[in-house]
């Protein structure tokens, strides 16, 4: 019986030395920024499509015959990227606020060139909702997020 009481006294010490470096889930928690939650679920990828770097602009309009017409400038990791595009998130029900997300995409070339940055314009239609539920749509990138909304539409509160 001391054997078993002298045995569990250490190991409680030597994992108890070895937690003192480390700093406590709490602190590490509080030091890195939150990630951005989305409502809709990532689509997937087709092989050798990659979400854009970054974006500097979006915009929507409505179409002429319902659904909107997309719009979105950002950068890719270098030159040779093709059939840019948007790949809309897949959603359970109506967006709340009536923001649609969607992840812009290109397919990266063959073979990697030099990493330039390089500005690509990414322009396309979406008419799967042609009933005015959509509001305004958040484009989606590697590094960041830019909302756009209908001419008319109210903005998204500020977080």
């Amino acid at each position: 019986m001391l054997h078993k009481t002298i045995l569990a006294l250490g190991v409680t010490t030597c994992l108890s030395l070895t937690a003192c470096g480390e700093k406590p889930a709490a602190d590490a928690a509080a030091s890195a920024p939150a990630a951005e939650k989305f409502f809709g679920r990532e689509a997937p990828l087709y092989a050798g499509q990659e979400k854009l770097e970054s974006l500097q602009a979006g915009t929507i309009e409505a179409a002429p015959g319902g659904g909107v017409i997309l719009k979105a400038t950002g950068m890719t990791a270098g030159a040779g990227w093709t059939q840019a595009g948007f790949l809309p998130r897949v959603y359970a029900g109506k967006a709340p606020d009536g923001i649609y997300e969607v992840d812009v995409v290109a397919q990266k070339p063959a073979a990697a060139g030099a990493a330039t940055p390089t500005s690509i314009e990414v322009k396309g239609d979406w008419s799967k909702f042609t009933d005015g539920r959509v509001k305004g749509v958040k484009y989606i990138s590697k590094t960041n997020t830019v909302v756009a909304m209908l001419p008319g539409a109210a903005a998204p509160p500020a977080k």
